[in-house]
This record gives structure tokens, sequence and C-alpha cells, in this order.
């Protein structure tokens, strides 16, 4: 029901999904100006580096000969290719450091990317949340505004953690796909493994913060009391939340790739913002089952728990719940 319900939350918020997509778009073009801007000199010095065209050329005169029959000629080229591939670890090794310095900077860069990202996502969940619990719908840019500071913070704790969590689970899959597995007969072994252990651990990760956005748009909790109380799972169905984020995260991933596929790529403009709708929806909702509150599906469907506390006039004015909300 929690996976039904998100799912008419998302169509009953579906314009979100363009203010969503319009905003992660300028944050894309102006991550990927400064991405480009910071990798220029080094991709430009590669490209003219006499290493790199030798070993290109390399290549190219092994493969022709090869496909000629010209075994003889073989051995002097393989010569060159691995001259022209130690120079080119010679130019890397030269430029070590400053490899590492624009690594680091990139690094810098994809937080401060994931970090508006973020705050378009908390954006959105207020949103949701407003049309969840009052039927009002409230513009995307002047609730970003307003909430800028409670946003802010929360993505400042959530944004390196998730990027840490990711840096780890990414080393896991490198290792799955590149050394656990070898040979072409493994391939499909390795991809399903590749696949499984993704949607595995984006599902753990979904399964222990799914409440923190939630307490802190409907909850009202501060940013230390949310943090607690998302990670604590005592009374909150753990598994039943962990296998509806992998039927959510497994229809995700299959409508973006037939997006891929299908529309060459510009269905993706629609499917990438509506998968992080769904996503928060799915939140919201089952926020919203587990404390017992009545909430809207769409304009004429209110879900209502088994067993509901009634607010006060000043409760439901100041968008607090009653004394059974932790």
């Amino acid at each position: 029901m929690k996976f039904k319900h998100a799912f008419h939350v998302l169509v009953d918020n579906f314009s979100v999904t363009y203010k969503q997509l319009l905003y992660r778009l300028v944050i894309l073009v102006v991550a990927l100006g400064i991405g480009w801007g910071l990798l220029t000199p080094f991709i430009r010095d590669f490209i003219n580096s006499e290493a790199l065209n030798n070993l290109i050329s390399g290549v190219q005169n092994f493969i022709q000969n090869l496909l000629k029959g010209n075994i003889e000629e073989l051995s002097d080229i393989s010569e060159k290719i691995n001259t022209a591939y130690e120079q080119l670890l010679s130019l890397i090794q030269t430029k070590a450091s400053e490899l590492v310095l624009t690594a680091l900077l990139l690094l810098v860069l994809l937080i401060v990317e994931k970090w508006f990202t973020g705050l378009g996502n908390y954006t959105t969940a207020v949103i949701v949340n407003d049309k969840m619990s009052l039927r009002t719908t409230s513009p995307f840019m002047r609730t970003l505004i307003s909430h800028f500071k409670e946003a802010a913070i929360y993505n400042l704790m959530y944004v390196p953690l998730s990027v840490l969590y990711d840096a780890i689970v990414a080393a896991g899959l490198f290792a799955v796909l590149f050394f656990m597995l070898h040979g072409i007969k493994f391939f499909f072994i390795s991809v399903f493994l590749f696949a499984l252990i993704m949607v595995l651990a984006v599902a753990v990760k979904m399964t222990f913060t799914s409440d923190w956005l939630p307490a802190l748009v409907r909850g009202k909790m501060g940013i230390k009391k949310s943090f607690v109380y998302t990670f604590s799972r005592k009374n909150k169905n753990t598994f039943n939340v962990f296998s509806n984020f992998v039927v959510i995260i497994i229809l995700i991933l299959a409508v973006n790739v037939m997006a891929t596929l299908f529309t060459f790529g510009v269905g993706l403009l629609l499917t990438i913002p509506a998968s992080f709708v769904i996503l928060i929806s799915f939140e919201m909702v089952n926020f919203y089952d587990r404390e017992e509150l009545r909430y809207f599906i769409d304009k004429k469907t209110i879900i209502k728990p088994d067993k509901e506390s009634i607010l006060t006039r000043e409760q439901f004015f100041r968008g607090t719940d009653s004394d059974n909300q932790p």
C-alpha cells in the first residue's frame, strides 16, 4: 500500500518534476563548466604530448600490420608502444601533484554540486508535504528561499555522509567488476553482481536515511533530533521499508534504462527528476503512515490511520502534530 500511495503522491505532485528538471539542469551546466575548466589544462597537455601521440600511432600501426599479416613488424612496433607508454607514465608522474590537486578540487566540486541538488530535494519534500497535508501548491523558488537555512544545514550533514558511503560502494563495485571475475564467460555474472550490489547498497542507504527529511519537514524536529531519529530503527519495520526501496530502485533503474535505449536518452530528461520525486514521495508516505497521520494522495482521496489523533486549531495552523508525534 505504501508504494501505491507513493505513486499517487508522485502523480499528484508531477508538476514539481519539471521544476526539479530545470533546477538540476542549471546546477549540472554550471558544475560541468567549472569541471571542464579544471580539466582543460591537463587534457591539453596530454593530447599535445609526444608520448600520447606516439602511443596512439604505435597501436594503430600494430593493428594495421596485424591485419595485413606483417608479423615480422610487430616486435619493433611493440617496443615503440612500450617506450611511448613509459614516457606517458613519466609525464603523469611529473604532474602527479597537479593531478592530485585537480582531483581534490573535482571532489570538492562534486560535493558542492550534490549540496545544491540536495537543496532542490529538500524543497521538493516541502512542496510534497504541503500538498499531502493541506492541499496547497507551493512555488518552487519561493519555497527554496524560505527554507534555505534548514535545507543548507541538512545537506551540510547529509552530503558528506552520502559521498563517503557512495565512494565505499563504488570501490566494492569496482572490485567485483574488474578483480573478482575474469574472462568473457563470467561477464554476465559480473554484470549481474554489479547491478545487485548497487541496488542493495542504494536501498540500504535509503532505508536508514528515509526518515531524515520527513522528520525535519513534517515532524518539525531539529537537525540533531531528526538525525538520531532516522538512524534509530525501533518500531520502524526496517525490512518492510528496505524491501519497498529495493522494488522502487529496480523500477527506477529499469525505467531509466528503457528511456535511454528507446528514446535515445531524451526520456531521461523526465525520468531522472521523476525518480527523485518518487523516492521523496515514498519517504513522506512512510513517515505519515508510521506516525498515524492523515494525508491526501490526490484531490479527492484522504488516507486515514487506524487510530487518528485530532489536531487542535493551534497545532493545525502551526504545522505541528498532536502529542503522539515524537
